[in-house]
């Protein structure tokens, strides 16, 4: 479903800011795969995410996408078959409009207008329900008056409306209360999982990275330095993660102990 070839990236060069972030990096997702990604700061999580949403263009390399070159398309081009959730609620969704609104925007060509408005709104009523946040008896509400969790779960049925080739997932629980982003995770895989989603979660937790998906991958300074999927990545355990990163670092600062733990 995804291919990164030995992908190279080099901002400001030739600056005394020049910063590679990727250097002959590949990476491949197969379809249907659920990975989650795990990495301190600066790893080079974010910007795995940037270089498939076309948010950069690589120096070097290619990014294939369910058999497409997309290496030089722009992300709004790409955004077509990608859904994209960031870490804050208030990203993804328009607040001046309301839920139906944003909702019809996410259908699309391929929602009212071939569906007719009243057809589809049902529809919006029959998955909202889905979500049990009873925002399918607001739809008349702004969303920028509903709460982080409404919104970020708002936001997921938004990218995954019209079932994307893949779904990308940036720490999209990490501003949520506990008890929200318990609710918002299990949303999540069961959108997954019901819809047969190929998708990337980053987390910044390593208990989150093993309890969901399929593949858990963890990165450091632009490079995969760990990837396990079937009953390796079963009988992990956060401990053992954490030697794992020991082992190839060198040092766990206090900061990457809160991040990875």
């Amino acid at each position: 479903m995804l291919k990164l070839e030995h992908i190279s990236k080099t901002f400001d060069k030739g600056s005394l800011n020049e910063k590679t972030i990727f250097k002959d990096f590949s990476f491949e997702v197969k379809e249907k795969d659920f990975v989650t990604i795990i990495g301190s700061n600066g790893a080079g999580k974010s910007s795995l995410f940037n270089a498939i949403f076309g948010t950069f263009i690589p120096d070097e390399g290619r990014i294939i996408l369910d058999g497409q070159d997309v290496t030089g398309l722009p992300s709004h081009v790409r955004a077509r078959n990608i859904g994209y959730l960031f870490q804050d609620p208030r990203s993804g969704t328009a607040p001046g409009m309301t839920i139906e609104e944003n909702l019809f925007l996410a259908a699309g060509e391929g929602g009212w207008f071939s569906l007719g408005q009243k057809k589809v709104a049902g529809e919006f009523v029959m998955r909202l329900k889905l979500l049990d946040m009873d925002l399918e008896k607001n739809l008349k509400k702004p969303v920028g008056l509903l709460s982080g969790g409404q919104r970020q779960a708002l936001t997921l049925l938004m990218a995954t409306y019209s079932r994307p080739k893949l779904l990308l997932l940036d720490e999209h629980t990490a501003a949520l209360d506990p008890k929200t982003a318990e609710k918002v995770l299990y949303l999540t895989e069961k959108i997954v999982r019901e819809e047969e989603l190929t998708c990337l979660m980053i987390t910044h937790s390593m208990e989150m990275a093993l309890d969901y998906g399929n593949r858990i991958v963890m990165m450091n300074d632009g490079k995969i330095i760990y990837d396990a999927s079937g009953t390796e990545k079963e009988n992990q355990t956060v401990d053992g993660l954490l030697q794992l990163f020991r082992d190839k670092d060198g040092n766990i600062q206090a900061s990457d102990r809160m991040i990875l733990g």
